[in-house]
């Protein structure tokens, strides 16, 4: 039986350590490339990297030119290739370096694939630039003019091809291709019918020179491949110590996954770098499972698919623990900084109302109920619904703002409602439930009629009931439509009265937005100013009120606070975001949570959040209300799902609706979840 690996390494975890090398060269000096290259694989080694990657040509520095025809120079590098190929029994990562390498009467620009003493493969270049200031056909044949699928090299048969796809046969995922510089710049790549074959990362060994906006085109290159492809680029690019003839080199390193930069060198470095980051590789996966036209262009280019090899070697996993070396962002529906706020904050809000105004001009209806808690969820609802009225053109006082306090309402919600329908300009009515209530609890005999404190769930649901039955009579009497309130996290968890209850409305604009977000946009309105002045203050006092259903009298003083029973809502949407989106392992999704959340001193915090609302935890509380997300996630509110009013999608992913993202049996058991959480989180 295979031990266990440790739950904190990121090779349990489905996540890959990658490094791009930029050594300084010499020109026309493999030896002194070598100790470089060396110098900078131990160091990737030391970080526990599974891959290294180092420039085109960087045995030799590419500047050579007719220097290329030489013998000793080819000798030197063969020599050079023969010496890092012994080095490698002692270091971790695959090594990936650039050599000219001489076969059939011809000579390649290679690149050349190194593991535990052995070379894996050798991969020559395709596509050679010949124009402007590259000849490389006067010095290199293309790898379409290689007669065979292997060379001789060192005493050995090696793989010879750019269809190689080397694949570690004990690590899920570890797949990656090779190609070099130009390759990359052309329309079709060879790295893209790789990626069809399977391969998740896609690796570029480059001797671009630089010129005046070429560094951003580069950027934009890796990120367009890793997004097309699903996959991971790791781009070296020759640095300094090249010669300057007539160029100049900046040396530019880049890791990329599915278009999302995640590490670079930094240019115009006069000393070696080798900078890594931690891909993953499973979210890669997933991705890819999920895109079907990823899959349809695979089966439309079949051939050439069918025709890749795998190359296939059995990979040192390191034993121990192995830290995440990358950010897990805690808020992954919230904006990340500020500089893209303003233009999502604005895009959320314009979905949200663009999808009322268009179920609005659809039935003919100008009025609309809501109802008004003075709690998070209805004031989102509420100045979404305010900004449809002004983009139609109709009078705020069409909407029809109730509030409607019970049996636990504080004086400080039912003050926030009033004033802040006041605040807006719309049409306002308190109407107290309370007697109904009593009435209904009186008929169906329930202890609370006969003075007894008992707040069980239908205490709380018949004025939930009470509530929504309510306004749909409001809505009939005035002829309008009732907006619904309940967000994502609320539906995600079944945290609605289900049927006559928050559940259900005519039209909801907030089914896709999480508890998460709604904070976030509550408070980037106040900030902005978008109501004036006095709404703005009372934005701010709403987004600061304890989040509570306020269903249930105080007990000692105490209220009513939903995250008591449901778990802190920037852990459930985060446990939401990585499960219902990626579908990953529940305790690969314990491992990103405590990731991100187990010390507040580590990474960013959206710049909108007070400091007494960052907070922390520890494994155990990840656990403890992963366990409550999963249990109310897959087994007890699918239901509830499964019949939900429509609403806009705002983010990717990130909709329930059984008419979109998320399509599940209501009758489904959560105990292969619950198992598999308990089994492999410590």
């Amino acid at each position: 039986m295979m031990p266990r690996r440790p739950f904190d390494s990121i090779y349990t975890q489905g996540f890959l350590r990658a490094a791009t090398c930029v050594p300084v060269v010499e020109v026309a000096s493999p030896a002194r490339n070598l100790d470089e290259t060396l110098k900078l694989a131990q160091e990737a080694s030391s970080r526990e990297a599974a891959l290294a990657v180092f420039p085109e040509l960087g045995l030799t520095a590419y500047a050579n030119d007719d220097l290329f025809f030489q013998d000793a120079l080819l000798e030197a590098a063969q020599a050079a290739v023969a010496e890092l190929v012994r080095a490698s029994h002692e270091l971790k990562p695959v090594l990936i370096v650039g050599a000219p390498i001489g076969a059939e009467a011809k000579l390649f620009n290679c690149a050349v694939v190194i593991y535990r003493g052995r070379i894996l493969g050798i991969v020559p270049k395709t596509y050679l630039p010949n124009y402007r200031e590259f000849y490389e056909k006067r010095h290199f044949a293309s790898a379409a003019e290689a007669g065979g699928s292997a060379i001789p090299f060192a005493g050995e048969t090696v793989p010879f091809g750019n269809d190689l796809i080397f694949a570690a046969d004990n690590v899920p995922d570890f797949a990656f291709h090779v190609e070099v510089c130009e390759d990359l710049w052309t329309p079709v790549s060879p790295s893209s019918f790789a990626a069809l074959a399977g391969a998740l990362v896609l690796v570029n060994l480059s001797a671009s020179n630089v010129t005046i906006g070429k560094a951003e085109y580069r950027r934009l290159l890796c990120a367009s491949q890793s997004a097309k492809c699903v996959a991971a680029h790791v781009y070296a690019a020759a640095g300094f110590g090249e010669s300057t003839t007539d160029l100049a080199w900046d040396g530019q390193g880049l890791i990329y996954e599915n278009g999302e930069r995640l590490a670079e060198t930094e240019r115009f470095a006069t000393h070696s770098q080798c900078v890594s980051a931690d891909i993953d590789l499973e979210r890669l996966r997933q991705d890819r499972m999920r895109m079907t036209s990823f899959a349809d262009c695979a089966a439309l280019n079949r051939e050439r698919v069918a025709a890749m090899r795998r190359v296939p070697f059995s990979f040192d996993v390191p034993a121990g623990e192995v830290a995440l070396a990358r950010e897990v962002y805690r808020f992954p529906f919230v904006p990340a900084g500020a500089a893209s706020r303003d233009a999502r904050c604005h895009e959320v809000y314009d979905i949200q109302v663009n999808g009322l105004m268009k179920r609005l001009k659809a039935t003919g209806i100008d009025k609309v109920v809501i109802g008004v808690s003075g709690g998070l969820d209805s004031t989102q609802a509420l100045i979404v619904t305010v900004k449809a009225m002004d983009r139609l053109g109709l009078p705020r006082k069409n909407v029809l703002a109730y509030t409607m306090p019970g049996f636990a309402t504080s004086g400080e919600t039912r003050e926030n409602a009033l004033r802040l329908m006041q605040a807006l300009g719309t049409s306002s009515e308190e109407i107290d439930i309370r007697p109904a209530c009593r009435q209904m609890l009186q008929d169906l005999g329930h202890p609370f009629s006969r003075g007894e404190a008992c707040y069980d769930i239908t205490f709380e649901n018949v004025q939930a009931g009470e509530r929504t039955s309510l306004l749909f009579r409001a809505a009939n009497f005035h002829k309008a439509m009732v907006v619904g309130t309940s967000d994502l996290s609320e539906l995600a968890l079944g945290y609605t009265t289900y049927g006559v209850g928050d559940h259900m409305a005519h039209y909801h604009v907030n089914a896709s937005v999480p508890k998460t977000l709604i904070q976030y946009l509550i408070r980037w309105a106040a900030k902005t100013d978008q109501f004036g002045v006095e709404t703005s203050r009372l934005l701010e006092a709403i987004v600061l009120t304890q989040i509570s259903p306020e269903l249930v009298p105080p007990r000692g003083g105490a209220a009513q606070l939903a995250e008591e029973t449901i778990g802190p809502y920037e852990l459930q949407d985060f446990n939401l975001y990585y499960i219902s989106r990626f579908g990953f392992r529940p305790s690969r999704v314990a491992y990103l949570s405590w990731n991100a959340w187990r010390d507040r001193d580590r990474g960013d915090w959206p710049d909108l959040l007070p400091e007494e609302k960052r907070h922390q935890y520890d494994l155990a509380a990840v656990r403890k209300w992963l366990e409550v997300f999963l249990l109310r996630f897959f087994e007890t509110s699918q239901f509830k799902r499964s019949a939900l009013p429509n609403a806009p999608k705002v983010g990717s992913g990130g909709s329930l609706s059984p008419r979109g993202d998320w399509r599940a049996p209501s009758d489904a058991k959560a105990d292969v979840w619950l198992d598999e959480l308990r089994e492999n989180v410590p």
